[in-house]
C-alpha cells in the first residue's frame, strides 16, 4: 500500500507546482514564448523560410502525435491486459492481425505524408526566378568566402568571364569573416562556387542551406525580408579550419547598397571576378592548397 498524503498536504503540494509553473510561465519573455512557437527554429528573415519553418513545426507536430499514440497504446496494454491475480496468467496472444496490419500501414503512410510534404516545400524554396534583381557568386574556399556580385551581369565560373557586365568582389579570411550585403525586397540569385573541397552555405535565419560542390553550380533563389545583420557559416566539415569559416549578411535598403558597391568598385583590388585559388585572401602561413605544414 503506497504512502496516503493528507488532505491539506496534497492540496498544498498541488498549490506549490501550479504556482512555480505559473511564475516560469509568466517570466518568459515575448521572445522565448516565440522560440516555443517556432519550436527553436530562428526568426525567418527571408520570404522563403516561412515554407521551411512550417515543414518543420508540422513534423514535430506528427512526431508529437505518434509518440501519444503509441504511448497509449503501451499504457493501454499495460493496464488491461496486467496479471490481476498471482493465480491469473494474462492471455498470451501470439499475434494479431489487425495490429500488425497498422503497424504496417501507419509508417508507410506516414513516410508518403512527410514526402509529399517535403517535395511541396522544397519546389517552393528552389523555385528559379527568370529575372532576379541581383546574381551574386558565393566562393567557398579553404577556409574562408568571397563575394562577387555581378550587377546582374551572371558569372561563367568554368569558362571564367563575366557575362555582359562589371564585376566586383570582396573577400575574407578566418580572422577576418567577410560581410555579404543584400537588399531588403529583392530578389537575390546565390550561386555557389568551391575551388577546392565540398563546403556548405549556411544563414541560419534564412532557415536554409546548400552545399558548394567543386565542378558544380549549385544556386538558388531568395528574397531577404527584413534589414539587420544575420551570422552565416560553413556546414560541411572541410577541414582544419572549418569552425573559422564564417562570414555575416548584411540586409539594408537600395540606397546603402548602392553605395557600399560604388565603395569596392572604387578600389582596383576589388574590380573583377574572383573564384579562389591566388585570388582570394588566405589564413596567413597555409599554402594555395589549403595543407598546413
Amino acid at each position: 500500500m503506497g504512502l496516503q498524503l493528507p488532505k491539506r498536504a496534497r492540496n498544498v503540494a498541488f498549490g506549490v507546482v501550479a504556482g512555480a509553473a505559473a511564475l516560469t510561465l509568466s517570466g518568459c519573455s515575448a521572445g522565448t514564448k516565440d522560440e516555443w512557437k517556432r519550436i527553436a527554429m530562428p526568426d525567418p528573415a527571408s520570404e522563403q523560410a516561412p515554407h521551411m519553418l512550417q515543414l518543420w513545426q508540422g513534423a514535430w507536430i506528427a512526431a508529437l502525435l505518434t509518440g501519444l499514440v503509441t504511448w497509449g497504446l503501451i499504457l493501454y496494454a499495460v493496464f488491461r491486459f496486467r496479471r490481476r491475480s498471482e493465480d491469473e496468467i494474462p492471455v498470451q496472444t501470439r499475434y494479431n492481425l489487425p495490429i500488425e496490419i497498422f503497424y504496417t500501414v501507419a509508417p508507410i503512410m506516414m513516410v508518403i505524408v512527410f514526402f509529399f510534404f517535403t517535395v511541396q516545400t522544397q519546389d517552393k524554396v528552389l523555385k528559379d526566378v527568370k529575372n532576379p534583381d541581383h546574381t551574386i557568386t558565393a566562393v567557398g574556399q579553404q577556409w574562408s568566402w568571397t563575394f562577387n556580385y555581378n550587377y546582374d551581369a551572371g558569372y561563367d565560373h568554368f569558362a571564367g568571364r563575366a557575362v555582359g557586365g562589371p564585376v566586383v568582389h570582396e573577400a575574407g579570411t578566418p580572422a577576418d569573416p567577410p560581410t555579404l550585403w543584400l537588399v531588403k525586397g529583392e530578389t537575390v540569385e546565390v550561386h555557389l562556387y568551391s575551388p577546392d573541397v565540398i563546403h556548405s552555405f549556411w544563414v541560419p535565419s534564412f532557415l536554409f542551406k546548400m552545399d558548394v560542390f567543386p565542378g558544380r553550380d549549385n544556386h538558388y533563389t531568395f528574397t531577404p525580408s527584413r534589414t539587420g545583420t544575420f551570422e552565416g557559416r560553413c556546414a560541411e566539415l572541410c577541414g582544419v579550419y572549418h569552425s573559422r569559416m564564417l562570414f555575416k549578411v548584411k540586409v539594408v535598403d537600395k540606397a546603402a547598397y548602392d553605395e557600399h558597391i560604388a565603395a569596392l568598385a572604387e578600389n582596383a583590388d576589388n574590380v573583377g571576378p574572383a573564384i579562389g585559388g591566388t585570388e582570394v585572401n588566405q589564413q596567413p602561413g597555409l599554402e594555395q592548397n589549403g595543407a598546413s605544414e
